[in-house]
């Protein structure tokens, strides 16, 4: 069975040749089913472009990169944008709910994307919101959350879809201890229900030392010191 992931010399700069900016230096890096990874990294060292070119949002400038087996390099944009919202579930720092949607609305919107009944949606939705202790807040709108509340959403809907790589970008962000240790009985839950694979970047040391393998980035390259 393919691993879930896997880079092989991934490189991204930006800018002109004669400016440019190594953002990732020849990164390799695989993840096996149902495996926790934590990348750790000081800010800049490339952790925020390893997950947008994992997450099917940015484009390497050299290396290979499978998913599933599947070289990425051969899809094209649509099939792209297919595999993210079908495979993949993301848990952004800084949320990126949106604003206009209640709670239930913003967990609702993957399932609806994948044309998931409104019977199960609803179903789906309230055990969620029952488990992260968002029932009361569901008809509210993101400005009128806390940021804790906030970031448990956006846990709320990267998980609803059961996908089989979540991506995370600092998911305890705002998050007392409690609902840390929540959010990541949630993510064990999927992880051995489905087998999901979980690519998460924090700072975190509780977050870290629940993950099964840790990798380390400097300026763009894998830190062999970590």
């Amino acid at each position: 069975m393919p691993a879930r992931l896997s880079l092989n010399a991934i490189s991204k700069h930006y800018g002109p040749e004669s400016q440019q900016v190594t953002a990732l230096n020849e990164v390799s890096l695989s993840l096996e089913e149902g495996e926790f990874l934590a990348i750790q990294g000081p800010s800049g060292s490339g952790k925020s472009t390893l997950l947008n070119i994992c997450g099917l949002i940015d484009h390497p400038s050299s290396g290979d990169y499978h998913l599933n087996g599947i070289a990425v390099a051969q899809l094209n944009e649509q099939q792209r944008c297919t595999h993210r919202r079908q495979m993949i579930g993301f848990i952004f720092q800084r949320h990126q709910l949106i604003p206009a949607m209640t709670v239930y609305e913003n967990i609702a919107y993957p399932l609806l994307l994948n044309n998931i009944s409104a019977k199960n949606t609803r179903y789906e939705v309230e055990q969620i919101l029952t488990t992260l202790d968002l029932m009361q807040r569901r008809k509210h709108l993101p400005r009128q959350l806390s940021g804790g509340e906030r970031q448990r959403v956006g846990i709320a809907r990267a998980l609803i879809k059961r996908p089989q790589l979540v991506i995370a970008d600092e998911p305890s962000a705002s998050l007392d201890h409690q609902h840390t240790h929540t959010g990541l009985q949630l993510m064990r839950e999927l992880n051995q229900a489905f087998g999901a694979s979980f690519l998460i970047a924090s700072h975190d040391p509780f977050v870290i030392d629940h993950c099964d393998r840790r990798i380390s980035l400097l300026d763009g390259r894998m830190d062999d010191r970590a």
